[in-house]
């Protein structure tokens, strides 16, 4: 039965889905439990599992998130909420120099089954400290894998193939998505966690994208509809590893490439995209890759600077405008 539910929801439902198939799964982080998560997530399950399983800690990023790798280690399945991926910088040390490492280190001794959930992206007025993007900062660690989900339906699906995983993974969901909504079917069956999805089909550009911008791209496809230019739109649903050939293939049918981020330019995840694309697919390409990406300064909090310094539909639709005139970055 499909229905209509929202982002949060469907993340819900996984949750209490996985908790209640596997006694092994439990839930830690700030706010998780009686309040029942910032963006209420994790409402409900406190009255379900109790205290031992959706379990409320202090405001201590590095001491909670390590407590989820030596739970881990000892054959539970932890799912860890950071209140926002700002604050995992805090907890870089787990993260990057435990999660990720022991698999390798024990020589696949230590299996690693640690979710990650984080929200983050620019949402309404948060501020620099508080609208980072840091998916290519996580990207560049060897040993963790990054879920992107931009829908309902993949909330569903790769939280819980996450949570099934034995390998850490860092789930990066965007604030300003927990309240959309869109269709959920329970009873699909659930392509690869980091397999890409084609969102739209077209023949004259590429357009790669993840998160928000999903949908920010396909809205902007629209415009450029009506002028008979037709753009293919890959949802990479996952960042680490990224499915390669489903994005080798769209470019190599439409000859051109263009990486929609909401992080800056520089050195960003779109960087990596377009380096490796181009290497796999310069004698398909009509012209340079392009990125679109927010400007590079601190996010602003003034909202309407804010929302002037990362892509929007008609800012989308004009890099890929440009691109198909020039071949210019954007």
């Amino acid at each position: 039965m499909v229905e209509t539910v929202r982002y949060w929801q469907a993340l819900n439902r996984a949750l209490d889905a996985e908790m209640a198939e596997d006694d092994a799964v439990f839930v830690l982080g700030e706010d998780v439990g009686l309040y029942g998560g910032s963006y209420r997530v994790t409402e409900g399950l406190y009255a379900r599992y109790g205290e031992s399983r959706v379990r409320d800690t202090p405001i201590s990023e590095g001491s909670f998130t390590g407590l989820g790798v030596g739970a881990a280690l000892a054959g539970m399945r932890p799912v860890v909420e950071i209140m926002t991926v700002n604050f995992s910088l805090l907890a870089l040390d787990a993260i990057v120099n435990m999660a990720a490492k022991v698999p390798f280190m024990s020589g696949g001794q230590f299996p690693m089954p640690l979710v990650v959930r984080m929200p983050g992206g620019v949402a309404r007025q948060l501020a620099a400290q508080h609208s980072q993007r840091l998916e290519q900062m996580y990207m560049n660690v060897p040993g963790l894998r990054i879920a992107v989900p931009a829908t309902p339906q993949d909330a569903w699906w790769q939280l819980r193939q996450a949570i099934r995983s034995d390998e850490p993974i860092v789930f990066l969901e965007h604030e300003l998505l927990y309240f959309s909504q869109g269709p959920l079917d329970t009873t699909a069956e659930a392509p690869p966690m980091h397999r890409a999805l084609v969102r739209r089909q077209g023949g004259d550009l590429t357009i790669l994208t993840w998160s928000r911008m999903l949908d920010l791209s396909l809205r902007a496809t629209e415009r450029l509809a009506d002028d008979g230019i037709e753009a293919e739109v890959i949802d990479l649903r996952s960042l680490r590893p990224i499915d390669w050939d489903t994005c080798a293939a769209s470019v190599e049918k439409t000859h051109h490439l263009l990486v929609v981020e909401e992080d800056s330019r520089f050195a960003g995840g779109g960087a990596e995209i377009v380096a490796e694309l181009t290497e796999r697919c310069f004698y398909a390409l009509d012209a340079p890759p392009a990125r679109h990406g927010a400007l590079e300064l601190p996010i602003p909090y003034n909202g309407t600077l804010e929302a002037a310094c990362i892509p929007h539909v008609g800012s989308i639709e004009q890099a890929a405008r440009r691109l198909l005139r020039t071949g210019g970055t954007s």
